[in-house]
């Protein structure tokens, strides 16, 4: 089969392009750190066409996005709104033009109205529905990361410990979470892909491990894998409390888990990333 994957060098795009090349499909990659050519947002934009015309299925994972640091700074800018409604137009006008099977990656933060990035999610959702193509939404996907200013919690604290000796929290850290390594997000999502007559536009597919964790439980297991190689790292919680999603408690939906169960726990996961992150300083 022929895949698109918008955002393909993204955190979860990346584990998936191998995923899937590896099991034997034809992976188109479009993503912006490729050049002007791969910008989602340039209207028109003749490889964004050819990419979704000459496909079989496409993976809308592309956004302006990061981790709390990143939303906390830029999502409430111009920029950020500007640069997720022209993606989103440009897309889904190429979707409808070619009636094309999609998947459109959402969040578990498309129902906070008072976030920016909440919003723009909701709204792909629209889109998505009024095209009947599939959602999904991801709650807090780890792995490895390789733009900074971006990363989620999990890279980002690595990446603190090896380079400051610390992890400096914006939070208290009781906020709790729910993380999904990648490698079980990609079987997720070529499961959806495999089984899309199965699914309805309007069903709720939740990509997510279905365990919570809190920040701090997050740092101490980092800490003890900086333990296992000889290095002491300190934990600094903030005073606030979280204010990018206001510890708000979503419940997850489990009724993909009639079709998939995610399988690595938050220790075994952050493990595999904390193992192929550490080269990079040691």
């Amino acid at each position: 089969m022929k895949i698109t994957i918008l955002g393909s060098s993204g955190q979860i795009g990346a584990y998936l392009t191998e995923y899937l090349r590896g099991k034997g499909h034809t992976v188109h990659e479009f993503d912006i750190v490729n050049g002007r050519h791969h910008d989602g947002t340039v209207i028109p934009n003749a490889e964004l066409h050819r990419v979704i015309y000459d496909t079989d299925f496409v993976f809308f994972l592309a956004f302006d996005v990061g981790g709390s640091r990143y939303l906390k700074k830029y999502q409430h800018t111009f920029d950020f709104i500007n640069n997720n409604t022209r993606l989103m137009a440009n897309v889904f006008g190429l979707l409808e033009k070619y009636n094309k099977r999609f998947v459109f990656a959402s969040s578990q933060m498309s129902n906070m109205s008072y976030s920016p990035y909440g919003a723009c999610k909701k709204l792909g959702e629209l889109y998505t529905t009024s095209l009947k193509g599939l959602t999904v939404k991801f709650w807090n996907v780890y792995g490895i990361e390789k733009d900074h200013e971006k990363a989620h919690v999990i890279t980002d604290f690595i990446r603190r410990g090896f380079e400051e000796g610390e992890f400096e929290m914006l939070t208290d850290g009781t906020e709790e979470r729910q993380f999904l390594y990648a490698e079980d997000c990609c079987e997720a999502l070529e499961t959806v892909m495999e089984k899309y007559t199965d699914f309805k536009p309007e069903d709720p597919l939740h990509i997510t491990s279905f365990r919570s964790t809190s920040i701090k439980e997050i740092a101490s297991i980092i800490q003890g894998q900086f333990q296992l190689i000889g290095k002491q790292v300190n934990i600094k919680p903030g005073l606030a409390k979280d204010s990018v999603q206001m510890d708000k408690r979503n419940e997850a939906n489990a009724y993909i888990t009639g079709w998939w169960m995610p399988k690595t726990t938050i220790d075994k996961g952050i493990a595999k990333v904390f193992e192929a992150m550490k080269g990079d300083w040691i």
